[in-house]
């Protein structure tokens, strides 16, 4: 089992910058592909970015492109999303996800991640 744990959300206005942060425990994430996902009121949730295993391919939703960076830490069991030049709807619970299916997984669906944190809070104001 892998416990996952958010962290970084928080409150700030349009065009700042936040980092989130997403401790991995129980074992090690190191051959998994992490997500982060994200759940506005009143929506489903959706796929904001995803990184392989090693690191070296990422994927992002086209609204985040070129604002928002995932990136993984294999050797401190952690994955980030560095989220610049926020817009009041990028306003959402933010979850973190892992991807145990095997080194070649690398997917935008939500139902192939099996491992989710708790989620944090980001709230963008304008």
């Amino acid at each position: 089992q892998v416990q996952l744990v958010e962290s970084g959300g928080g409150l700030v206005q349009a065009g700042g910058s936040l980092r989130l942060s997403c401790a991995a425990s129980g074992r090690t994430i190191s051959r998994y592909a992490m997500g982060w996902f994200r759940q506005a009121p009143g929506k489903e949730r959706e796929f904001v970015a995803t990184i392989t295993w090693s690191g070296g391919r990422t994927y992002y939703t086209d609204s985040v492109k070129g604002r928002f960076t995932i990136s993984k830490d294999n050797n401190k069991n952690m994955a980030y999303l560095q989220m610049n030049s926020l817009k009041p709807e990028d306003t959402a619970v933010y979850y973190c996800a892992a991807d145990s299916r095997g080194i070649y997984s690398f997917s935008t669906d939500i139902k192939e991640y099996d491992y989710w944190g708790q989620g944090t809070q980001v709230t963008v104001s304008s």
